[in-house]
């Protein structure tokens, strides 16, 4: 049993065990699902029942991100990666070195692992797509996209939350893995059916208006930021494998895009309504932080 789903412009499908109970569990792709399609998926998924390694795992990298642990490696001479949850292994995924194909063994929670899985597929094989998933939360207001960046912990989700709460006519686009893609020489954001603790799964795509990277201070001040330090606020929260020369130069090429072409800010703020109300003021009128910093500097004097 194949199931076929498109993020951001991009297919890829998922064969099941006939009569697996996990498909059920998948709610959240729902809005993503398709039906037969010509288009050349971007990689496709095996599960299966039986672990399909017995190499050795050797490894490379590991991330954890509050609890949730990816084991990054080889086996057998193939990209591996392992999937543990509060220091438990899920999942193990087994893929080809161009990320087209791969299988998925997962006995414990599977969705869990199923969900890591599929997100670290989407990523490397589509870093050479002009296409970038990405750890941020997102809100659309008057008919473009705001993607609040930072560290786990900086506020990312209760920014965009007073967002929500304060600015008429926001709405919630993504919690924590929008896909950001280049198109027809515009960045646009998707929505995506991975949304970390908040359930926003929706199938929807704006023009990007700003990136926001944020961090807490005694204060609610925000800059526009340009260049390498454009750069730099944006690597950070792009998923890839930066060991992989190959997908390092993809991912490369389009940040470099972004960050030259996109408004980017920096924003220092206390979790409060004026914070809110303070970005969304700079990123709709940019020219507003230098007409403050003008009348500052003239109090000042």
């Amino acid at each position: 049993m194949t199931n076929r789903y498109q993020v951001a412009g991009h297919v890829f499908e998922v064969t099941f065990p006939e009569g697996d109970s996990l498909t059920q569990e998948m709610s959240q792709y729902d809005p993503f699902q398709i039906a037969d399609t010509d288009q050349q998926p971007v990689f496709s998924l095996q599960v299966v029942t039986d672990n399909p390694s017995t190499g050795e795992f050797v490894r490379e990298l590991h991330q954890d991100d509050d609890g949730s642990e990816i084991l990054a490696g080889r086996i057998d001479d193939r990209p591996c990666f392992d999937f543990l949850l509060c220091g438990k292994w899920q999942a193990r995924l087994l893929t080809d070195d161009d990320y087209q194909k791969a299988v998925l063994y997962a006995a414990g929670d599977r969705l869990f692992g199923l969900n890591d899985a599929l997100m670290v597929m989407f990523a490397l094989s589509t870093a050479n797509l002009q296409t970038l998933l990405m750890h941020a939360s997102v809100v659309s207001y008057q008919g473009a996209a705001y993607l609040m960046l930072g560290k786990s912990g900086t506020g990312k989700s209760t920014h965009t939350r007073l967002w929500l709460q304060h600015i008429k006519g926001t709405e919630l686009v993504n919690d924590d893995n929008p896909v950001v893609r280049i198109v027809d020489g515009e960045a646009r954001v998707y929505g995506s059916p991975w949304s970390g603790k908040t359930p926003c799964y929706r199938n929807v795509d704006y023009p990007v208006g700003a990136f926001v990277q944020l961090s807490q201070a005694p204060l609610n001040e925000i800059r526009s930021i340009k260049g390498l330090e454009a750069y730099a606020a944006l690597v950070p929260a792009v998923s890839g494998k930066r060991w992989d020369k190959h997908i390092a130069d993809g991912l490369h090429d389009t940040e470099n895009w972004v960050a030259g072409h996109v408004p980017m800010f920096r924003l220092r703020c206390l979790p409060n309504a004026d914070a809110a109300l303070t970005c969304m003021k700079a990123v709709k009128d940019p020219e507003e932080i230098y007409r403050n910093a003008f009348y500052n500097s003239m109090l000042n004097d």
